[in-house]
């Protein structure tokens, strides 16, 4: 993307007239929904103000999907954790269910935690998960992985790093 430093308002005018409709229609086809395509379209155009980065004309919408595209991947990504969280709490007492405000805490840090995975190398995730979430020891992630103990304990280092900087955030 060739995008030049502005933070002329009259560039972003001209990029919303110019390309609005076009995303929106973009979005509406791929979502299958007027709202949600406005939200994102929004949220696309909030970025390129955020970045104070204008796109040149030539890479105007190239770079407004890019934008829009990772922000649907969001957004499916974002559903796919609450219907997972909102099954598990199905099979929870009504007792025990979070208030309104804790499952909003909770889905953001299972974004938090979702996001740090995917981070994470393929390998490095796939020992993490292994011992924190069928508990296998190190020994037999080593050799389900085919790796040494010592490789195993590297990963479950660097994973763990990543883990306390995704809370520090």
């Amino acid at each position: 993307m060739s995008a030049t430093s502005s933070s002329e308002p009259h560039e972003f005018h001209q990029l919303y007239s110019d390309h609005h409709a076009w995303l929106y229609r973009w979005l509406r086809r791929r979502l299958g929904c007027s709202h949600h395509a406005a939200d994102l379209a929004h949220d696309t155009y909030l970025r390129i103000l955020s970045s104070r980065q204008a796109p040149s004309a030539e890479q105007a919408r190239p770079h407004l999907m890019q934008i829009a595209r990772g922000l649907v991947i969001d957004r499916y990504r974002r559903q796919t954790i609450e219907l997972a969280y909102q099954q598990a709490l199905s099979m929870q007492p009504e007792t025990l269910a979070p208030s309104a405000e804790e499952r909003v805490l909770i889905i953001e840090a299972l974004m938090q935690i979702d996001s740090m995975l995917a981070s994470l190398k393929p390998l490095v995730r796939e020992t993490f998960l292994l011992s924190r979430f069928e508990g296998l020891t190190y020994s037999e992630i080593a050799k389900r992985l085919g790796i040494a103990v010592a490789t195993v304990r590297k990963y479950m280092l660097v994973a763990m790093h990543a883990c306390v900087a995704a809370t520090a955030e």
